[in-house]
């Protein structure tokens, strides 16, 4: 452990919407916060070739031109930004510890938790080709369904936000394939029924993918095995969206915070604060429903306001 610990007032972990958008506003209440990155900074939407549905960007903007801008933002307001990642935490006590790359020793007055949530991809080599190219791989259909609009896609998933997603894109896609690799759905009843009723939504169920195709810069279909006839074949789609899960980047906090049983950290509702005074969270850290950039920058603002008030009430 390091020698010198470093105090800070407010540190906010994670550089995503949620992250930035906090950092603008403490760093503007004078609050002085330190930012970490994390390991991936920019967070999800650097996987994001096109963001149209942020508001006040008319012509739309890529994911990781937006994050440099935000980070612009909160450093001309004085956010001291730096790599590295918070490896361990220490909430047990009124001051709390945060450990960076294991080494460098933080005592904090606030914690602002803005680490996010990671898609669940299959792991195919083709999936993570097309998805690194922004090329036809999605795992968020309301940030990437317009895209689409007219073509024929295919849906990898057999819960809530499968259906959901589906459902979705069945309003703007001429056909989509939903690809169920069991024999059955894990959605609710309601769910199943609604994306069974769509008409231009065909299931395949017992259907594993076997590989994304394309022509190496775009998605031209999807092979799948029928793993009732072990018969291989191709589906024609222009996107192929993965609608598996997420994996909230919750893992360090457990033993202090309150999280759900996926991993999602519960806040008081109606504010950013977790049962551990002090500390706030913002972003798909704590959201399973909405996962969206702008939601996230809102709860940003929330964590940093929660964050001032907590600090003035202590007379800082």
């Amino acid at each position: 452990m390091s020698d010198t610990i470093e105090k800070i007032k407010c540190l906010i972990i994670g550089s995503g919407p949620a992250g930035y958008t906090a950092a603008i506003y403490a760093a503007r209440a004078n609050m002085n916060p330190v930012l970490y990155q994390g390991g991936q900074p920019g967070g999800q939407l650097t996987t994001t070739n096109e963001v149209e549905n942020f508001p006040g960007y008319p012509e739309g903007i890529t994911g990781p031109e937006m994050m440099v801008q935000l980070q612009e933002q909160a450093k001309r307001f004085g956010t001291d930004i730096r790599d590295g990642w918070a490896t361990k935490v220490d909430f047990s006590g009124d001051i709390h510890k945060v450990w960076i790359n294991d080494t460098i020793e933080l005592h904090c007055e606030t914690v602002i938790i803005s680490t996010g949530a990671s898609a669940k991809y299959l792991g195919l080599p083709s999936e993570q080709h097309y998805l690194q190219m922004g090329g036809g791989v999605s795992a968020c259909a309301i940030c990437d369904g317009f895209f689409y609009r007219n073509q024929e896609v295919v849906i990898v998933g057999a819960g809530d936000s499968a259906c959901e997603e589906a459902h979705y894109l069945s309003k703007m896609c001429k056909k989509v394939t939903m690809l169920v690799r069991s024999e059955q759905f894990r959605a609710s009843k309601i769910m199943e029924e609604r994306v069974r009723k769509t008409e231009n939504i065909e299931i395949l169920m017992h259907t594993d993918t076997v590989e994304v195709i394309g022509d190496g810069q775009v998605v031209t279909g999807v092979k799948v095995l029928d793993k009732s006839t072990q018969e291989i074949k191709e589906i024609p789609a222009t996107g192929f969206f993965v609608a598996i899960g997420h994996n909230p980047n919750t893992a360090i906090f457990k033993d202090y915070i309150t999280l759900d049983e996926v991993g999602y950290i519960i806040n008081t509702p109606g504010s950013s604060k977790t049962n551990v005074p002090g500390v706030f969270v913002s972003g798909d850290a704590a959201d399973h429903v909405y996962r969206q950039a702008i939601t996230a920058a809102g709860t940003g603002c929330m964590a940093a306001l929660d964050a001032e008030r907590y600090l003035a009430a202590k007379g800082h």
